[in-house]
């Protein structure tokens, strides 16, 4: 997965630069594909790979949360 991520960046990246640098009739649409898949390719590859092991609620601020945080706050404060 890693390395299909990393494909695919080189892949659109490659495509946008290409689309800025060739005068050709198609420039245009290869800068659109390439931003087309990194919204739509990349990016949510990325973030999915990176989040699948992981637990929302650690993340979110819940009361608890807050809590936890104000106490830590306290505890630190000399």
């Amino acid at each position: 997965m890693k390395y299909l991520i990393l494909f695919l960046a080189i892949a659109t990246l490659t495509s946008i630069i290409l689309g800025f640098t060739l005068e050709v009739d198609y420039s245009q649409k290869l800068i659109g594909f390439g931003v087309l898949g990194i919204f739509f390719l990349v990016i949510p590859l990325f973030t999915y790979y990176h989040w699948k092991n992981k637990d929302i609620k650690d993340y979110m601020l819940t009361k608890e949360n807050l809590d936890q945080m104000r106490e830590n706050q306290k505890r630190k404060k000399y």
